[in-house]
């Protein structure tokens, strides 16, 4: 009795289907950390999929992203995503992390 696998990953499928928030194409794939936060900020600010805050439901979908991505991240890339973190806190008002 065996599955038949799906194509899609269910990561994918939580990015798609799930009540976060909807993100413009490419998003994450940006090279500036402030583009990145950006336009995380722009898309929970205007998403009524969401269910948290938007500072909240912005750095969830970068820290999903993160997380799901892992080990297929360049140390660069990981860089740039982690002063987007820094660069989206400074957007909703809050201290970045040191």
């Amino acid at each position: 009795m065996s599955k038949k696998k799906s194509k899609q990953k269910w990561s994918q499928d939580v990015t798609e289907k799930s009540d976060a928030m909807d993100l413009k194409g490419g998003v994450f794939k940006k090279r500036s950390a402030k583009k990145i936060a950006d336009s995380l900020k722009a898309s929970a600010e205007h998403s009524d999929r969401r269910k948290a805050s938007p500072f909240r439901s912005a750095m969830s979908m970068l820290n999903f992203y993160i997380n799901r991505a892992g080990k297929q991240l360049s140390k660069s890339r990981v860089a740039t995503l982690d002063r987007a973190k820094d660069e989206l806190r400074k957007d909703f008002g809050k201290e970045p992390k040191r």
